[in-house]
């Protein structure tokens, strides 16, 4: 469809990396560029209602006894945080300003992705590459080489070396070698990451300053504070009397020698199955094979939904489905299928996994995959039917894993239906009166709750299916009959 920049510089392209898995394919673009043919930013992702500007920066600051280390330190900061934050505030306003953005210097490709100026989150980031060394030698309680950081309102100023002052009312985000891994490998979803740099907004707007030892500790603070009430992380004490806080060192460091911690990165792995799916379409879509009439880049589709889950979710998510896969019952020679039900982290939004087993005759009929899709879509409306709370409906639809070996497609759908008026009950009502959906004696619903730190020991989720209706053999042409007598093979 078209091809984007993969970065310029070692550092650019580790950035681009580390997005590409955060906020995927479709919504991470390096190098983009303005209306004059000049760089906007070293990376920029889009997603929703957010954008990320990125800039990366690295310049060795040399550790030479016999130079003054105040002087190196200065120009070292001038150079990679002052100039980069200024340049930062440019590039927000040339977004804010609605001006075009593109792919390329020579303005050949528009930026595919739209900004509603009007509703958008800009969050800016800087990554200063080249302190950590020197500051480890500077001191021994410097173990990681981290920066620190306070944002005040006397922010940009002069400061001692390896400390870096921002101005709490227009804030920028400041990573460097140390924590930039951490933090985009440990917020990896573009929920996970938005949540705590809107959190860390509002921290620095509510507090007078905010100052702490390494990105890495404040990000240990975020995590281990939660609000069960809001349910949300929160940073800093919940004391309105309170004008200033102070993370101090090693707060993340204690946080992952942690069993809790260690355990949940064990369990989390299953999770990255949902990504895997999202990034395969993605990539579909970049290399223009994307079968179907929805536009990934425009407006919202199912894969759009699919990324909004945060980390803890994919978690249980996937377990939910590839437990559904293992369950598919094995009849040789008849038309099968198994629908299965998932909730979505966000309120009456919900899954639809359709899984077919049709023999091969049937499977090499020209509109196979029209049937499919239409059975899945008329699954998302039995879904409604039974569980009318729902708004959103995203339906996957795939011949059974089990037995499909390796060439195997999914189909998506969204099933917006917030509105459901009496003509849609009823249209999909007739429509799964053949396949009884959602209806049959066999359904079963279990409660689960996925917690986002596991303990050891413990299972992050019950292993028992969500919500599953059992085997049914009819033929997916819509007769009503069973299979074999439908068509006679």
């Amino acid at each position: 469809m078209f091809e984007k920049s993969s970065g310029v510089t070692d550092t650019e392209r580790l950035l681009a990396d580390f997005c590409e898995r955060s906020f995927l394919k479709l919504w991470t673009y390096p190098n983009p560029c303005k209306d004059d043919g000049h760089e906007l930013c070293d990376l920029l992702a889009v997603f929703d209602n957010y954008v990320f500007v990125f800039f990366d920066r690295e310049k060795l600051l040399p550790a030479v006894p016999d130079r003054d280390p105040q002087v190196l330190w200065d120009r070292w900061k001038r150079t990679v945080i002052d100039r980069q934050v200024a340049t930062a505030h440019g590039a927000e306003r040339y977004i804010r300003s609605g001006r075009p953005i593109f792919l390329d210097a020579k303005k050949a490709i528009s930026f595919p992705l739209s900004i509603d100026v009007s509703k958008v989150t800009i969050h800016k980031i800087v990554i200063a590459h080249g302190a950590k060394e020197a500051c480890q030698q500077a001191s021994d309680e410097n173990v990681y080489g981290s920066l620190a950081v306070s944002y005040c309102e006397s922010g940009g100023g002069a400061t001692a070396p390896f400390h870096i002052e921002i101005d709490r009312r227009n804030p920028v985000h400041i990573l460097d070698s140390h924590n930039m891994p951490i933090v985009l490998a440990e917020l990896d979803t573009v929920t996970d990451f938005s949540n705590y740099l809107d959190e860390k907004a509002r921290a620095i707007a509510r507090f007078d300053v905010l100052s702490y030892c390494g990105e890495e500790d404040l990000l240990g603070h975020y995590l281990l504070s939660f609000d069960a009430k809001l349910k949300r992380h929160f940073i800093g004490p919940k004391n309105e009397q309170v004008n200033g806080v102070g993370i101090g060192e090693g707060e993340w460091r204690d946080f992952i020698e942690s069993d809790v911690y260690k355990n949940t990165k064990n369990e989390d792995r299953i999770s990255y199955f949902w990504d895997q799916l999202i990034q395969r379409t993605c990539q579909n879509a970049l290399d223009g094979t994307l079968g179907g009439n929805t536009d990934l880049l425009r407006g919202q589709s199912a894969i759009f939904e699919m990324v909004k889950e945060p980390r803890f979710m994919r978690r249980g998510i996937s377990q939910r489905l590839l437990s559904a896969v293992e369950r598919f019952p094995d009849i040789p020679g008849e038309f099968s299928r198994q629908v299965t039900f998932v909730p979505s982290f966000h309120e009456n939004v919900g899954y639809v996994l359709l899984q077919l087993r049709a023999p091969g005759a049937f499977k090499a009929e020209q509109d196979y995959r029209e049937k499919r899709q239409t059975l899945l879509e008329i699954a998302c409306g039995a879904a409604k039917n039974k569980m009318p709370e729902l708004t959103k409906i995203i339906g996957i639809g795939i011949d059974a894993p089990k037995f499909a070996g390796t060439s195997n497609g999914e189909d998506f759908i969204l099933l917006p239906c917030g509105k459901w008026t009496d003509e849609m009950r009823a249209y999909y009502e007739a429509q799964n009166a053949h396949w009884n959906f959602f209806s049959t004696p066999q359904l079963r619903q279990f409660n689960d709750h996925i917690t986002q730190f596991v303990q050891p020991g413990r299972p992050s989720t019950n292993d028992r299916p969500a919500l599953k209706v059992g085997r049914n053999d009819h033929c997916p042409c819509g007769s009503g009959r069973k299979y074999k007598k439908c068509h006679g093979r």
